[in-house]
């Protein structure tokens, strides 16, 4: 097998307790508050408003929102509801004045963890921050249980803090990503976070095996079960019993083998080919895709009852396109692995290779950006790779990322073409969803070269 990248992002820079973010607009209970919790090592940030929160949330990523119920403008209530809209699962705690019990129980009935009563007692505080550090799925400072996943992504450390959660349950997960995300990489990380991480990980690709062959991979056979059959085989549930098993692929299952699979699921036991006694198994499930089982679902080809016993907790892995800020991580990872793999001088990018490199369209995503450095690397004549010579190894699957104008223009067409479409080709109610006035839409249509009546020869 050929070497391939081993890890997908760099852990953030560890610390002792989490990250929290206050939100007060009471400046001295906003120190007060923080200087406690710095004591107890947690990172914290301050702010004054559901505004200022809201903005610091996708760069300050907290394990934990503290907020006031009662501010001008959003109250602590509305703030929690635009985060679990914005970050499912995030933990709220909420702070109420005298312990009221109409607070008190609005926040509960609104999904907060729970609620501190003004003057905070400082035990408590610590004793309410412990317990939703442990629900949020912090990982402690000990583990590394996702060390290969290099990231400063917000959408990838959403997914890891989902992750997390996860993998102190036994429930089944199904990973969802393009080819070449690193679905594998995130069962592995789960796997290692779980309470099986001293037991097998193991890893199955549906897609690369006949029907018969996958059938005998995945639940064993016995000796002379079929031709060639020369001695039994225990399968791969039996192979990871007491650990993980990853179906890779599973949108390419055989319908006949979903069925088999279905009742394994069920009854916590295999049958081996060729066997008629079935043997009781403890293999937790991870499944990953990179199609969509919704599609499968309504087109026949994959079971409903299957799909629901697989898909209890869903992990949406982002593209690398839309995690650009991670490249210039991964780009120093794989130049670093190339090298000692090879066991050759280090090279580098030069700037403008990196800056064009981040433009890029990466549509085979991570697997594609190792690709490309392990090529830079071997053809690039000096120690600075230039960014002609990546230029000239992508050819013409350099798709650069669009100017903020040419972004721009697309949206509005996409948009414009999309209001069109709701409306029939009807320019006034287009205008009205628009909340421009008739004119000036139709200076947006011509513009944007988009004829009314298309549409309407369209609408059904």
């Amino acid at each position: 097998m050929g070497t391939h990248p081993r890890s997908i992002g760099e852990a953030a820079t560890p610390h002792n307790g989490g990250r929290i973010l206050l939100v007060d607009d009471d400046p001295g209970l906003l120190r007060l508050l923080s200087i406690r919790l710095r004591a107890e090592q947690y990172e914290v940030e301050a702010v004054e408003s559901a505004a200022e929160a809201l903005a610091a949330l996708p760069r300050f990523r907290p394990d934990l929102v503290i907020t006031d119920l009662r501010m001008e403008k959003m109250d602590g209530i509305g703030l929690l509801k635009e985060l679990q809209r914005q970050r499912p699962g995030l933990c709220v705690v909420l702070i109420t004045a005298h312990g009221t019990i109409p607070d008190a129980v609005e926040a509960t009935q609104s999904g907060a963890f729970g609620f501190l009563t003004k003057p905070i007692d400082k035990a408590q505080l610590l004793t309410i921050v412990e317990q939703a550090m442990k629900v949020s799925g912090l990982p402690h400072t000990d583990e590394e249980w996702n060390s290969e996943i290099i990231t400063r992504s917000p959408a990838m450390e959403e997914c890891l803090q989902q992750a997390r959660m996860v993998a102190e349950t036994d429930a089944r997960v199904l990973i969802q990503g393009e080819s070449g995300t690193g679905k594998e990489l995130l069962a592995r990380a789960i796997h290692r976070a779980s309470s099986r991480h001293d037991q097998p990980f193991v890893a199955i690709n549906c897609s690369a095996m006949a029907e018969n062959l996958l059938e005998s991979e995945l639940f064993g056979h016995e000796k002379g079960a079929f031709t060639g059959a020369h001695r039994d085989h225990p399968g791969l549930f039996k192979a990871a019993h007491g650990g993980t098993l990853l179906l890779d692929e599973i949108g390419d299952m055989p319908m006949r083998l979903q069925v088999k699979l279905l009742r394994v699921l069920q009854e916590n036991t295999v049958r081996p080919v060729g066997s008629t006694k079935a043997v009781d198994i403890d293999t937790r499930v991870i499944s990953a895709t990179h199609r969509d089982l919704n599609d499968l679902l309504i087109g026949g080809a994959f079971r409903e009852d299957l799909f629901y016993r697989l898909n209890v907790v869903t992990i949406q892995l982002p593209p690398l396109r839309d995690r650009r800020e991670d490249i210039p991580l991964l780009l120093d990872h794989f130049l670093g692995q190339v090298a000692t793999d090879a066991s050759r001088e280090r090279k580098v990018y030069a700037p403008e290779a990196v800056e064009f490199l981040v433009s890029c369209d990466w549509p085979g995503n991570i697997r594609q950006l190792f690709n490309t450095v392990r090529q830079n690397v071997a053809l690039a004549p000096t120690r600075i790779i230039s960014a002609e010579s990546v230029r000239n190894s992508l050819g013409d699957h350099a798709k650069e990322l669009p100017s903020f104008s040419e972004a721009r223009e697309e949206f509005t067409r996409n948009y414009l073409s999309q209001l069109l479409q709701v409306t029939g080709g009807n320019v006034s109610q287009a205008a009205r969803l628009a909340k421009r006035n008739r004119t000036d839409f139709y200076k947006l249509l011509g513009r944007h070269q988009l004829n009314p009546e298309q549409f309407k020869q369209n609408k059904t």
